[in-house]
């Protein structure tokens, strides 16, 4: 049995996910990952520069919104990810359809048990159907719209859903029926309304990104293929870990990693898996290959890295509990040498502050100076407030 220890894990996380910032640009760094976080805006671009030292903001703009070879798109874990536009219909089969019929079935359940203003018909699936139709219908005429354009170009849109606990709040069907049709594949996050660390934006018909239809791929081989290229980035890994970034079910993991060729590995006295025809020899390699120089680097909020496993111990340096919220989402982080040493902040000044908690000599504090003060020169005064707000961070 393959046996790995945490500092090979380390080695190989900082050369496949390029923590020494040695990649071409976005696409590359996107591909290394398979998916980068999107639900903070400013992690997707945060993301980019920590792993591409020449690569600028407005690239990374470019690269998705005018190239449009990346693309934002709801997938595993029912959270929105950017990922390459050729990879988008092997995500939609694997994990988004599913996610798609998971959001139908609570939405019309809550439209059921809450009631509607104005009432409905019975039959609110035919309903919720027409409507999503005609929003597709507007989306087109109007090329790209806000949601807040679309409800004026389709009033069902504003039918309010009320509130009957005191944990719920009234809602109108705008941004549930828009995230649906995302994660169904009909619609697509298009270009900011404001700057790069904007959270809205307006949406455009999928045909205006694939005009013969997005591409249908089967089930089990876009499953398949997923956690293969999963596994490639990110193992050897846990069966935990792969069902938990995949957002699958137990049994279906359990299928879809019997379509692979997978063998037992010992994760520094944790059982884990590995791909067995080689794809992933970088890690079980690592201790022969020789060591490259330590290098620091200032990962976001929801970065794919820490982001990547459910297991993290391996290469927390520090207390979960300074960088992760309640719900498992992690905040800023500062990496030395494959290892979480800190955490970081964007002052109000848009001064980039550091706290190294895990102490690793003075190397490692002049390299963390030196990749603040880089970064720092690249936001270009830019003021960055993480979606997921972590004590480590909020204390700078």
């Amino acid at each position: 049995m393959r046996r790995l220890t945490e500092q090979a894990r380390r080695r190989a996380l900082v050369r496949r996910h390029h923590l020494a910032g040695d990649a071409d640009g976005p696409e590359e760094v996107t591909r290394a990952l398979v998916a980068l976080h999107a639900t903070d805006p400013a992690s997707v671009y945060l993301s980019v520069l920590a792993r591409s030292a020449a690569t600028t903001l407005g690239e990374v703009s470019e690269t998705m919104y005018d190239r449009r070879s990346l693309v934002r798109w709801m997938g595993m874990r029912r959270t929105l990810f950017v990922v390459a536009r050729d990879d988008v219909p092997m995500i939609q089969a694997a994990v988004s359809a599913s996610v798609a019929a998971t959001l139908r079935r609570r939405l019309i359940s809550r439209m059921v048990r809450n009631g509607t203003e104005p009432p409905l018909s019975d039959e609110l699936d035919d309903w919720l159907g027409r409507l999503e139709d005609d929003v597709e219908s507007a989306l087109v005429r109007l090329g790209a719209a806000t949601g807040t354009q679309l409800a004026s170009e389709v009033p069902a849109l504003r039918t309010l859903i009320p509130a009957r606990t005191a944990s719920e709040s009234a809602q109108r069907l705008t941004t549930s029926v828009l995230t649906l049709m995302s994660a169904d594949g009909r619609v697509v996050r298009s270009t900011p309304t404001g700057p790069w660390t904007s959270r809205q934006h307006l949406w455009e018909p999928t045909t205006a990104w694939w005009p013969h239809s997005l591409p249908i791929v089967d089930e089990a081989d876009a499953q398949r293929d997923l956690a293969h290229r999963w596994l490639e980035r990110f193992g050897p890994a846990t069966v935990e870990d792969l069902q938990w970034w995949t957002g699958w079910t137990k049994t279906t993991t359990a299928r879809v990693l019997q379509a692979l060729p997978i063998e037992e590995v010992d994760l520094h006295g944790r059982p884990g898996i590995a791909l067995s025809d080689g794809s992933d020899q970088d890690a079980a390699d690592a201790e022969d290959c020789g060591r490259r120089p330590p290098v620091a680097a200032l990962l976001p909020a929801l970065d794919p890295t820490p982001m990547g496993w459910k297991h993290r111990d391996w290469f927390l340096g520090i207390e979960r509990e300074a960088i992760f919220d309640r719900a498992g989402n992690v905040g800023p982080t500062l990496w030395w040498n494959g290892e979480i040493i800190g955490s970081w902040a964007v002052a109000s000044s848009g001064e980039i502050r550091t706290v190294i908690v895990a102490e690793r000599g003075e190397d490692a504090r002049t390299a963390v100076d030196e990749a603040a003060a880089r970064l720092h020169a690249r936001l270009d005064g830019a003021i960055v407030t993480p979606a997921a707000r972590t004590p480590l961070e909020q204390s700078l």
